[in-house]
């Protein structure tokens, strides 16, 4: 169960923190049932009050990094003068100095704090559970990312059958109540193939893409039968350094299904469709705001997609993590005139590559937790955010509200507009129903109700 308030920030290492700090939770709660199932029941469980004490300390250090406005950390307490509560604060404020300590391999500040936790109240699962997650660190700085380059990968393509129907869901991986409903929406579609377009909260380690992606998957679409399942790559996926994804593909599906890399093709049996998915996430590891992160995909797997595209005789569509475009967020740093774009320049440039060989029918993404449905820009015919899947945004955030300043930026289709309830935004999933010549797409919300088709179009 994801906390009541679920905060994620573009940062690896706070990500890394809050991912041990659930852990930590879950581990004081199994605790606590060994020892008094009837105590618990009565008690709020750690898993749901500390990571939100996490995230309180996770948004303060983010807004430090990216120069916006916080509030100064409260004076240092004694063990005397500490309720539950702050026992809980204390602990989670030396987790994440610890955590520091480990990245940047400072071993008399290690040993400064070991001996601090050691005089202290904190359970002892928060040492032991930060000790073990120095293993996501290496020489001061992240571990590299286990790639796979296209020259392992080679020219091979999975094969889907013609006609297929695909449920495509974005940024979904927290195993949240919302991330269930949507789930079970598109099990009732009885759909042949699902494909999520990235990003496993909240640093995608192994025991998260096991609880919040496998287990549901497994427990709600393969309860009676073998669903193909593909993941792409987003940027919370490799805040660990990916070791969770990677292994994570490698179990998806059996041979001849499984995902061979971060980036993988899909080709209808009747040689109609083919879907191309391409690794944004791999370069999203800037501990900035979103408006300075410009990602892009490596040049031989950029190599790979066209030969892919060059190849194939019928209608190519792309998938990602990151968008193309927005005309809600600021893509990249300001230039020198201090002008900022609603494109990424960099996939732009990709883009146009693979265009110069055949056109490309649409591109669905992920990342801005949206439901956006664009008119044609940058000579994309059909771009379509679907960052909708299960991360709850406040109405206060207006993700509606488009950018100013700009020289252009792409128009949003009004029927894509998601609803709100709860004061959060609806969560939901696109459906793709490939026909020989034509492809249906399909985009839901989930409601009190139940499902709700919002908008629907066929392209060819």
């Amino acid at each position: 169960m994801m906390p009541d308030s679920f905060k994620t920030f573009r940062d690896p290492l706070l990500s890394i923190y809050q991912s041990a700090v659930s852990e930590v939770a879950k581990k004081i709660d199994n605790q606590k049932k060994s020892a008094s199932r009837s105590r618990l029941g009565v008690q709020r469980s750690m898993a749901s009050a500390l990571p939100n004490v996490a995230a309180d300390i996770a948004e303060r250090e983010y807004d430090l990094l990216t120069g916006g406005e916080t509030s100064a950390p409260g004076a240092a307490l004694t063990a005397r003068e500490l309720s539950k509560a702050g026992i809980a604060k204390v602990c989670a404020e030396w987790a994440l100095r610890y955590l520091k300590a480990q990245a940047r391999r400072d071993e008399q500040a290690l040993e400064q704090l070991k001996s601090e936790f050691t005089a202290g109240t904190c359970d002892p699962a928060w040492l032991s559970t930060f000790e073990a997650y120095g293993r996501y660190f290496e020489d001061g700085k992240r571990k590299a990312t286990p790639y796979v380059r296209a020259a392992t990968v080679g020219p091979k393509t999975i094969e889907i059958k013609a006609n297929a129907r695909i449920a495509l869901m974005g940024d979904w991986g927290t195993g949240a109540p919302p991330a269930i409903e949507v789930l079970r929406c598109i099990a009732d579609e009885h759909a042949d193939v699902i494909v999520h377009l990235g990003d496993i909260y909240y640093s995608g380690t192994p025991e998260e893409c096991q609880i919040n992606f496998l287990d549901p998957i497994n427990a709600i679409l393969r309860k009676d039968k073998a669903l193909p399942v593909f993941s792409l790559s987003g940027n919370h996926d490799m805040y660990c350094g990916g070791v969770g994804f990677y292994d994570l593909i490698t179990k998806l599906n059996p041979a001849p299904m499984t995902q061979p890399a971060s980036f993988f093709c899909l080709r209808s049996a009747d040689e109609r469709w083919q879907l191309l998915a391409m690794d944004t996430g791999l370069h999203d590891d800037n501990p900035a705001t979103v408006a300075g992160a410009l990602t892009y995909v490596e040049e031989d797997e950029l190599a790979w997609h066209c030969d892919r595209i060059s190849e194939f005789n019928g209608r190519t569509i792309l998938l990602s993590h990151h968008q193309l475009f927005s005309a809600f967020s600021p893509i990249g740093a300001a230039d020198n005139e201090g002008k900022q774009s609603a494109i990424n320049r960099l996939l732009l440039k990709a883009f146009q590559q693979m265009m110069a060989i055949k056109p490309v029918a649409a591109w669905f993404w992920g990342h801005e937790h949206t439901l956006s449905i664009y008119e044609p820009f940058a000579g994309l015919e059909r771009g379509r955010c679907l960052g909708h899947g299960a991360v709850p945004v406040s109405v206060i955030d207006e993700i509606y509200r488009p950018l100013s300043g700009l020289p252009a930026t792409p128009i949003l289709i009004e029927q894509s507009r998601l609803a709100t309830q709860g004061g959060v935004y609806n969560h939901g999933y696109a459906l793709l129903s490939l026909e020989s010549d034509l492809c249906r797409a399909k985009y839901y919300q989930t409601t009190a109700k139940g499902r709700e088709l919002m908008y629907q179009e066929s392209f060819r």
